[in-house]
């Protein structure tokens, strides 16, 4: 939130650099606390895909983001793993997956879970 407009550089798997790619300007997404493994917040594309900085490799790339908020309350992926309306949700198949896809209606869930 401090840092203003920031690349999301260090994405070294091609599913989260092509799914890093088909983010939009103006998408939203969630923001992860790894080392809690936990939803903290919400993120706004605000450049689309380029180079990423951090390598001479052209095959990386970046987008740039923006703190859009805080969450209410973190959501932990125990939380999710939990839910069963999330059981299909790629953060609950895919932990790893550093960029991943969210659903509409797992973005809803996620924030109803928040709010709790």
């Amino acid at each position: 939130e401090r840092k203003g407009k920031e690349p999301w550089t260090g994405v070294r798997n091609y599913q989260a650099r092509n799914n890093m790619r088909a983010m939009q300007l103006g998408d939203q997404a969630f923001f992860i606390f790894a080392d809690e493994k936990a939803i903290v917040g919400i993120v706004e594309v605000c450049a689309p895909s380029h180079h990423d900085s951090q390598t001479k490799d052209p095959r990386w790339d970046c987008v740039d983001i923006r703190a859009v908020r805080s969450l209410a309350k973190p959501v932990t992926l125990h939380m999710c793993k939990e839910d069963p309306r999330l059981a299909d949700m790629a953060l609950v198949k895919y932990t790893r997956l550093s960029v991943q896809p969210v659903r509409d209606e797992e973005w809803d869930i996620i924030l109803e879970l928040s709010a709790r």
